[in-house]
C-alpha cells in the first residue's frame, strides 16, 4: 500500500532530510465519481523521525495534506552512517516505517 523514500545528507553539522511517502491521504470529503458515495477519510496523523533511536522531529498532520506527501526538514547533529528512521501512523491504525543512513554531503569549493 505505501512506502517511504528517505534521503538524508550531512553538510557541516546540519543534516537535511527529504522524504516522499506514498499514501492516498483522503480527506473524507470527496465523492467516488462512479458510485457517488463519500470516500472515507484515510490520512497520516503522525510522522516521527529518529536518528540513533532519538527523536529529532515529530509532525501532526490532518486531512488537509495532499496525497503522497513530501516532507523536508533540517536538524543539527547526526553523522554520516548514522541510521535515520521515518515512521508514520494514519487514522486507520496503519503504520509504515523505513530506515536509511545519513550520507556525507558534497563539499563545494569556496571562492
Amino acid at each position: 500500500m505505501s512506502d517511504i523514500k528517505i534521503r538524508a545528507t550531512l553538510n557541516g553539522d546540519e543534516t537535511t532530510v527529504k522524504c516522499l511517502m506514498s499514501h492516498p491521504m483522503e480527506s473524507g470529503l470527496r465523492q467516488d465519481s462512479n458510485t457517488g458515495k463519500i470516500i472515507p477519510a484515510h490520512f497520516i496523523e503522525e510522522v516521527i523521525c529518529k536518528v540513533n533511536n532519538e527523536i529529532v522531529m515529530t509532525a501532526s498532520w490532518s486531512s488537509g495534506v495532499s496525497a503522497n506527501p513530501y516532507l523536508s526538514f533540517k536538524f543539527r547533529g547526526g553523522a554520516a552512517g548514522d541510521p535515520i528512521t521515518v515512521t508514520w501512523k494514519d487514522n486507520q491504525g496503519n503504520t509504515q516505517s523505513e530506515t536509511d543512513q545519513i550520507k556525507a554531503g558534497s563539499r563545494r569549493s569556496q571562492i
